[in-house]
């Protein structure tokens, strides 16, 4: 476990072969295992290795390497469980990040399923919308 990991993170201990999973790929940067409490059959996480809080703390090399084992799992999920997935990744403890380690999910959905996705938007003007792509160029 990484020295800024913290004692319990169980996806840590996952991606070091120590916790209990069920693992469905694996490579040298990801790990991708089955969720715990699925919303329905073939729900899988993908995790980085390394322990990372945030999507800002990942590296290029492991950003690449989570989505492209997302886009694998989301292949193989749509292949043999759903016709289609929801990817969800939650970045922060007003996001909703139960574990604070940078974690994809693949939910697998199907027509008329209870998976319910809300984002409750009002629509914004031009000039609003043009403020704030402005100040996201900046760094």
């Amino acid at each position: 476990m990484s020295e800024n990991a913290p004692t319990a993170c169980s996806f840590c201990e996952i991606s070091a072969d120590r916790g209990e999973a069920s693992v469905a790929a694996r490579d040298e940067l990801t790990v991708a295992f089955m969720d715990a409490y699925p919303v329905a059959p073939g729900h899988v996480l993908i995790v980085p290795r390394r322990h990372v809080r945030s999507l800002a703390d990942l590296n290029p090399d492991e950003g690449t390497a989570l989505w492209g084992m997302t886009q694998l799992m989301a292949r193989r999920v749509k292949a043999k469980h759903a016709p289609a997935v929801n990817l969800h990744l939650s970045d922060g403890a007003e996001a909703e990040q139960d574990i604070s380690h940078v974690h994809m999910h693949v939910v697998p959905r199907h027509s008329n399923d209870a998976v319910k996705i809300e984002l409750p938007g009002t629509r914004a003007t031009r000039d609003e919308l043009d403020r704030v792509a402005a100040s996201l160029a900046e760094d």
